[in-house]
């Protein structure tokens, strides 16, 4: 097969000239034709901001929701529902900012009670 562009000689079933790079007679390779899509997933922020949270011992499942939005965009995406990977990956990245603003916030109204000293007057165990 000869190039349309610099004329050199191809083998039969290529799909780029060898010489210039021109694609060849309407055949295209997998890779070109099919761009690599990539959708985040939030995973590690999801797993930081639960581990932070539970070790700052703040009851807050709601790290673990975004764990589950975000382990699910992987085998959406693999399985071909690229929508559904895309409205996961929506959920996780939500469900994060969720997470640490609610965290933020308890340690704000923790902050607040301390220096209030409304927390310092409490005795435990008396």
């Amino acid at each position: 097969m000869y190039c349309r562009n610099c004329g050199s000689l191809n083998i039969d079933n290529a799909w780029k000239c060898v010489n210039c790079g021109t694609i060849l007679q309407g055949t295209a390779s997998p890779v070109a034709a099919a761009p690599r899509m990539t959708i985040p997933s939030y995973l590690a922020q999801a797993i930081i901001l639960t581990i932070v949270s539970l070790w700052c011992c703040l009851p807050l499942p709601l790290g673990v929701v975004s764990i589950v939005y975000a382990a699910q965009v992987n085998s959406k995406f693999t399985a071909g529902d690229i929508a559904g990977a895309q409205q996961a990956s929506k959920n996780a990245k939500m469900w994060c900012w969720i997470t640490l603003g609610t965290g933020l916030l308890v340690v704000l109204v923790y902050i607040i009670l301390l220096a209030l000293g409304v927390l310092s007057n409490m005795h435990i165990g008396e």
